[in-house]
């Protein structure tokens, strides 16, 4: 007997085995969360060669490309050379040869004048924390000369902490940075690992970049075998959506925080403050973070400075206030525009939210993340009200008072209604405030 897909009980079979194997999943899945988690993460680590590959590729990309048109595509016009099928392939590799160069000179540039610098600042910080130490009670002495009940808790209260202080910071932090030097340069603490990571990922990152349009177009054919063509082209549209905003965002930042980090170690070397190079890796670093990168990477170098010259430190925070005004109202939306879309309470949701989960990365990557989730969310919200034949603009639903349910007819709000509404307002909150006042 020949089984056919469309007979009914063959339907229902498969159906009702999709469901008991759905269910099994389901409850294996939460009863035994640890194995699965255990299952995903060696998984995860089995494929980190192809993440990094995935990574680099997407980063060198746009560079790539800059590279094919802007540069070799215009010299072979200018000079009337034609454009063959090789000397694409040329090209192509060419360009991902560059791109490779160039970021390992980047990042090379970047650690040889950065990381010596850092070191020698904090072994500095550990080495030099009794004079600094001293030189706060000092200063504190002269500002609470007057008020001497005062100035014996504060110095209580220095002298119980700061020995502590030092004595974790000799005892633990400066042997376990030199431990960490230590490992980094003879290649323990895992860094074999991560170097064969970084290599097979730079490999599996020429490949992709090679045959990116190859990629991404059985891809294309992937979703479109699958989906109707109404719903593939939908999704096509979102993948768009996001790696527009991923991109901008993310090459925006980089952008922004550097050049915030240049900015910041200009003004903290005009005003002599000390360990320069490491505040302002701390701020340009942290400055990634939206919304809160700033303040993140101010306190820890504040309290840098403060261990120094207290009034240095006043001054450095004020330059810092400056420093990020300018760039969150002058510099950041000139380079990164409206990329996210996001409103600043939905960037502070999604930094907590990303944030509790995955932690730094996730306070990084949770602004993209969450502004592609909301778009969703508006498009699936927009799709539903063209389907009840209701309007989808955001204007014609302030001051609603009803929409009729024939003509799909906006009925707002009477004048005499909203002063109504107001007055009903204030009286409850100062019915609230009479009864809070009472209780307490």
């Amino acid at each position: 007997m020949k089984f056919r897909w469309d007979k009914k009980y063959l339907y229902w079979g498969v159906t009702g085995f999709a469901v008991i194997c759905a269910s099994l999943l389901f409850y294996f899945g939460l009863f035994h969360m640890d194995v699965l988690w255990g299952k995903v993460h060696n998984l995860f680590t089995v494929l980190m060669p192809v993440v990094w590959g995935v990574i680099i590729a997407y980063l060198l990309t746009p560079i790539v490309n800059i590279l094919e048109k802007k540069v070799f595509f215009s010299l072979l016009e200018h000079f009337h050379v034609e454009l063959t099928k090789k000397k694409r392939v040329l090209i192509r590799y060419l360009g991902i040869f560059i791109s490779l160069i160039l970021a390992c000179l980047a990042i090379y540039s970047l650690f040889a004048m950065i990381v010596p610098s850092i070191v020698e600042s904090i072994i500095s910080i550990v080495n030099d924390s009794p004079r600094y130490i001293q030189n706060i009670m000092n200063w504190l002495s002269s500002i609470l000369r007057d008020n001497e009940e005062l100035q014996t808790t504060v110095f209580n209260f220095i002298d119980n902490y700061s020995f502590k202080v030092e004595n974790w910071m000799n005892q633990q932090l400066l042997p376990q940075l030199r431990q960490i030097l230590q490992q980094m340069t003879t290649g323990i603490f895992g860094a074999v690992l991560f170097v064969k990571n970084i290599l097979i990922g730079a490999i599996i990152s020429i490949y992709l970049m090679a045959s990116k349009e190859t990629y991404l177009s059985e891809g294309k054919m992937f979703i479109y075998a699958i989906f109707d063509t109404e719903r593939a082209n939908s999704i096509i549209k979102a993948c768009r959506y996001t790696n527009r905003v991923f991109m901008g965002f993310i090459s925006g930042k980089i952008i922004d925080s550097a050049i915030i980090g240049v900015l910041c170690y200009i003004i903290t070397s005009i005003l002599g403050t000390p360990y320069a190079v490491l505040v302002s890796v701390i701020v340009g670093v942290t400055n990634v973070i939206p919304f809160f990168g700033p303040y993140l990477g101010a306190i820890p170098s504040a309290f840098i400075i403060l261990l120094v010259n207290p009034m240095q430190c006043l001054y450095f925070l004020i330059a810092i206030l400056l420093l990020q005004q300018f760039d969150g109202n002058i510099l950041g939306p000139k380079i990164l525009g409206e990329s996210t879309g996001l409103s600043s309470f939905m960037v502070i949701v999604a930094i907590l939210l990303f944030g509790g989960f995955m932690g730094i990365p996730g306070m990084i990557i949770g602004v993209p993340v969450w502004a592609v989730i909301c778009t969703g969310i508006r498009q699936l919200r927009e799709h539903f009200l063209k389907e009840k034949h209701l309007p989808v603009e955001d204007e014609l639903y302030m001051d609603i008072e009803s929409i009729d349910p024939e003509s799909h007819t906006i009925i707002k709000l009477k004048k005499e209604d909203l002063k109504e509404q107001q007055k009903e307002s204030k009286e409850h909150t100062k019915e609230k405030n009479i009864e809070k006042g009472n209780e307490q």
